[in-house]
């Protein structure tokens, strides 16, 4: 459970929308290789988010946030030049890049997702 001010925003490197999800799905079923947003194809599996991932972010004692880029990008307007994907940390509403998008590129799997993000919030 959040017991603080903190919170992590994690953006995906995808906009919001039923037509966009659907062009995600097909696009990370079929041309994998193309698919443009590794945090998307590390943390879900074809429909939902992977259980370990979301055990993990319910779990933390630091909010998590989801957005898609048109939505991050509606509610920071004063983020400029973000890679996406990416997440910033959150403290009383100032936002500071914590996983570059190099960083969320470099992601293998699940594990590597959670460490790099236990590693950055300072945490083992």
């Amino acid at each position: 459970m959040p017991t603080s001010d903190e919170k992590v925003v994690f953006v995906y490197n995808a906009d919001s929308g039923k037509i966009n999800s659907i062009k995600d799905f097909f696009s990370k079923v079929f041309t994998p290789d193309s698919y443009q947003c590794n945090l998307c194809a590390v943390s879900f599996g074809n429909f939902k988010m992977k259980k370990e991932w979301k055990d993990y972010t319910e779990n933390s004692d630091v909010e998590m946030e989801f957005l898609h880029r048109d939505e991050f990008k509606e509610k920071y307007p004063e983020i400029k030049d973000s890679k996406f994907p990416c997440a910033y940390k959150s403290v009383q509403g100032n936002l500071t890049l914590l996983i570059n998008q190099e960083e969320m590129n470099a992601v293998q799997n699940l594990d590597e997702l959670i460490a790099i993000t236990n590693e950055k919030l300072g945490k083992k």
